[in-house]
């Protein structure tokens, strides 16, 4: 893959002289190794490499490529995924995610070519470099470190045994409050846990939030660029209400004017949100890829999705987790309130929302055979409430009795069901006003699936 990636950015005239590739990895089994075999083969190919001294977060890599110019980056990386996977993701010059042309011509000229072996004087323009320090200093200039708590904050920091590792403490300013890290030590296994920052795989964040008395926890995935939020009580905030939170926080406090953009299964309340404030939103498929995409091409303030990945302006048309927590702790710190206070705020406004996702292990042929099957003969009621309107935008969402779709009534529910893009699992998204409400959608949603699957 990595000579082919190496060939087609010589092909679109990415390896003009002097034009480097940035290459970072994880701390996931063997990604060191993969990164420096990576170097290897495009040093031999004629580009100029920096590669990373040590674990890095992937939107690391991102802004190095801007800041210094590079041609792209490659991260080695399976993100939030199973400690059992590894992959690699490919950036463009732009500092975002390789677009769709360009991986799809990196697919096609796979096997072309047999990866060019390193020399000597090829391996001479591997510099191995600290990506680290800059990144922070960046992370730095993005929020307002004068602005002071009514007291300092106590934040428990969990990067999950990802890239994250300790960076976060590194970059909060010491007026904010004290930061607590776990889970900060590289760990391939990521401690037996799923490295997604969402239930249950924040159970330890939440036991320490609420053992240490802390305000709130800031939990980021394997390799850096989600975001998960933990409340005083250990309670999970989802990530529609993090992006309700900070669309409200740059508008209000920074000043800031823009559009929005979210993920199809992101929750109502960013869209109550942004109406109050006059702001159009974008509602996009699955994938920050699509977010991305409107982030350059548009005058985009903030872009987010279900996942916990958030993008801003002035930044990148990328994720970052650190970034994220970092606005979410200003948000605090100049609000002079608590977290659950400014959750109180915003469900006020824009209405209660309970939210949970669950994924089936399910074979990809039949998760599409599933949505083929519901697309044909969509059921009419879920769970004892009526199905007033389906959206197909991806998968199929099911909007039930008692919602406008966002447009005002707080008081609807939502299923979305639709197959993973990256693993044999089928995913089933639901939001209600109680998180009762979605325990019994859950319930028969699963009902429902199994029995047109032949799983029951």
């Amino acid at each position: 893959m990595v000579q082919a990636t190496a060939e087609v950015w010589a092909e679109t005239g990415a390896s003009a002289p002097g034009r480097p590739v940035v290459v970072g990895y994880d701390t996931r089994f063997n990604s060191r190794r993969v990164a420096e075999l990576a170097a290897d083969i495009l040093a031999a190919n004629g580009f100029p490499v920096l590669l990373a001294d040590r674990p890095v977060p992937t939107p690391c890599v991102s802004f190095t490529v801007v800041d210094r110019d590079a041609a792209g980056g490659l991260v080695v990386t399976a993100s939030h995924n199973p400690a059992r996977f590894n992959g690699i993701k490919l950036k463009g010059a732009f500092g975002g995610s390789a677009p769709p042309a360009f991986t799809t011509r990196v697919e096609q000229v796979l096997g072309r070519t047999p990866p060019r072996r390193v020399d000597g004087a090829a391996r001479a323009r591997i510099v191995v470099a600290d990506l680290v320090a800059p990144y922070l200093d960046r992370l730095a200039s993005r929020i307002e470190p004068h602005r002071r708590p009514a007291r300092p904050l106590r934040i428990v920091a969990d990067a999950m045994h990802g890239a994250a590792g300790a960076l976060f403490g590194a970059v909060v300013p010491p007026g904010w409050g004290d930061v607590r890290p776990i889970r900060a030590s590289p760990d391939p296994l990521f401690g037996g846990v799923h490295p997604e920052p969402i239930p249950p795989h924040l159970d330890a964040l939440a036991s320490q939030v609420r053992s240490t008395g802390a305000d709130l926890g800031i939990a980021t995935d394997g390799d850096g660029d989600r975001l998960g939020l933990v409340a005083a009580d250990g309670r999970y905030v989802p990530p529609h209400a993090v992006l309700a939170l900070l669309v409200r926080h740059l508008v209000e406090r920074r000043g800031w004017r823009g559009e929005v953009v979210k993920g199809f299964a992101v929750g109502g309340q960013v869209d109550r949100v942004c109406a109050r404030l006059g702001l159009t939103l974008h509602v996009t498929p699955i994938g920050f890829k699509h977010v991305a995409t409107l982030m350059q091409s548009r005058d985009i303030l903030i872009g987010g999705e279900e996942s916990g990945g958030i993008g801003f302006r002035d930044h990148l048309p990328e994720r970052d987790g650190l970034l994220s927590g970092l606005l979410v702790l200003e948000a605090v710190v100049a609000s002079g309130a608590t977290l659950d206070d400014l959750l109180r705020s915003l469900e006020a406004e824009a209405g209660p929302a309970a939210y949970r996702r669950r994924d089936y292990t399910l074979h990809p042929d039949l998760g599409r055979r599933l949505v083929e099957r519901l697309a044909a003969d969509p059921p009419r009621a879920i769970g004892g409430r009526r199905v007033v309107r389906v959206e197909t935008l991806d998968g199929r969402k099911y909007w039930l009795d008692g919602d406008q779709g966002g447009e005002g009534d707080k008081g609807g529910a939502w299923v979305l069901v639709r197959p993973s893009g990256t693993e044999p699992v089928l995913r089933v998204y639901i939001e209600a006003p109680t998180t009762d409400e979605v325990d019994a959608l859950h319930g028969a949603t699963e009902a429902l699936v199994s029995q047109l699957t032949g799983t029951a």
